[in-house]
């Protein structure tokens, strides 16, 4: 049709996203239940179901109607509110995107990733990368080819950077890595020559619905309130944020190891505080959710680390770990566990992993992405290339391909181009804190007394309630200034020579 009226205009595109928003609602809520309660034998089914209502996303938002809609309202941009403006910008590319993405390969595609979690996740059980082989080289290939839909004058990984963070590039993160790797290898390098801590009684049974009361308990702690964001389990941890009033995280319980569920709670518990924080004006629209991977890991490794790694962190919650696990804890302190938690020592999975070196874990991704959508790498050779990688950056050997290259879920999900936001979002968060102790003060007297709201109410004012309405660079230059590794290298080295006085 075409459009004379800017208010029937406006009014058919609030229409558009709010049915597109419900159409990734429902398939949302699917993907989650495939990772935490479906059987792996309803995949053939499910996967119907996603190949129907992908097919009615793409329909509605590649369709003619829309594409004029979106050239019209492009026309009238000065007489749109800030919103709309926003919405149209998002949505001319989007559409301009999608048009370039043949029906058939986008339903294709959806399909194969509603089939490829349920093969990684038995390929990683079974350590059989041979399994999940024939699967990644379809989602590589679909991959390359859709980066050449999203931007042709783009090198194909650039252009899958840009789909987590706009404008990043390899020549940027190259840079950034390199500084890192400046800094942090010296670092790992003198740690490693100081005795390291005792991390025996985290080596012992912690039975598993004790720990589930116990994640439940650090939910609260960091202020997620149980009417808005709940917790299950699933073989890699996640968060499903639908609107901010429906979030939902994920983690994985080890009886011998404690601390992954722990901390895989508070990462998560970050991205959930992020997605709910945002405003609920944006519900229903495409300025709903975070506005970036690497903002979105900014908050989780935020909450993650720099709060719940910290000496004050631990003292608060260290009684109640105490009462859930006396028999443990049993002659263990705060400073035992405090300690233990940030034990800096070169390891093979990175969801694992300490603080210090696990940028290095993001830069062997990194790296190994780069040369499968180069063209360099063929995946086949992914495991060989890995444990390589693994020993000349961290000085391990690989034993396995479940504890190596089949350990994330993020190429089985197609989220290639994803792994950088990791390191950068802990470098975001390192000058986020520098920026808000500058206005409130040292945060970690909040955090001995448990007042994790003010430390949360200043992220949500300046990071949290803008949502996908500002872009990411925008969100955090207003909010921090230009972003500085050096806030992160300089974070990193205080914390760990104290910790090793050094």
């Amino acid at each position: 049709m075409s459009y004379t009226n800017l208010n029937e205009a406006i009014a058919r595109l609030d229409e558009i996203e709010a049915t597109v928003s419900a159409y990734s609602h429902a398939m949302g809520v699917l993907n989650l239940d495939a990772s935490t309660a479906a059987p792996l034998g309803a995949a053939e089914g499910r996967g119907k179901t996603m190949a129907v209502l992908s097919g009615v996303v793409y329909n509605l938002a590649a369709s003619d109607d829309t594409r004029e809609l979106v050239a019209y309202l492009s026309e009238h941009m000065e007489e749109l509110d800030a919103n709309h403006r926003r919405q149209v910008e998002i949505q001319k590319k989007s559409c301009e995107q999608l048009v370039r993405i043949p029906q058939e390969e986008y339903i294709a595609y959806n399909v194969l990733l509603n089939k490829a979690e349920g093969i990684w996740r038995v390929a990683k059980i079974e350590n059989n990368f041979a399994a999940f082989a024939p699967v990644l080289e379809k989602i590589v290939a679909f991959n390359r080819k859709f980066a050449g839909y999203y931007d042709p004058d783009k090198a194909p990984y650039d252009a899958l950077l840009n789909e987590y963070e706009e404008g990043l590039s390899m020549q940027t993160l190259d840079g950034f890595f390199a500084e890192l790797r400046r800094v942090i290898v010296p670092l790992i390098r003198a740690v490693g020559e100081k005795p390291q801590p005792d991390t025996g009684f985290l080596e012992q049974s912690f039975p598993i619905e004790e720990q589930k009361a116990f994640a439940k308990y650090l939910m609260d702690v960091i202020g997620l309130d149980p009417n808005y964001c709940t917790i299950t389990e699933s073989e890699h941890p996640f968060t499903c944020g639908f609107n901010c009033h429906d979030v939902r995280i994920t983690t994985h319980y080890h009886e011998y190891n404690p601390t992954f569920a722990m901390y895989s709670t508070i990462h998560e518990g970050g991205h959930a505080l992020y997605e709910l924080g945002v405003d609920e004006s944006y519900n229903g629209t495409c300025l709903s959710g975070g506005a970036s991977m690497s903002i979105h890991e900014s908050q989780s490794r935020f909450y993650e680390n720099i709060i719940g790694r910290s000496r004050e962190f631990i003292e608060l919650i260290f009684p109640k770990m105490q009462e859930v696990f006396p028999r443990q804890l049993q002659g263990v302190t705060a400073e035992d566990l405090y300690r233990a938690v940030n034990k800096a020592q070169p390891s093979l999975v990175r969801t694992e992993s300490d603080e210090l070196t696990y940028a290095m874990h993001v830069m062997v991704r990194y790296e190994v992405e780069k040369q499968l959508i180069g063209g360099t790498l063929e995946v086949k050779d992914v495991p060989a290339e890995w444990n390589r990688l693994y020993k000349e950056y961290l000085g391990v050997d690989v034993p396995s391909d479940t504890l190596g290259c089949l350990q994330d879920s993020h190429w089985s999900g197609g989220a290639i181009g994803y792994f950088p936001s990791y390191a950068l979002g802990s470098a975001y968060g390192a000058q986020m804190k520098h920026v808000c102790e500058s206005e409130l003060g040292p945060i970690a007297p909040f955090i001995a007394k448990g007042d994790i709201a003010a430390i949360t109410a200043w992220l949500r004012e300046h990071i949290h309630r803008f949502g996908n309405f500002k872009k990411p660079a925008a969100i955090f230059e207003d909010a921090c200034g230009k972003f500085d590794p050096k806030y992160f290298a300089d974070y990193l080295t205080e914390k760990y020579s104290a910790i090793y006085g050094l």
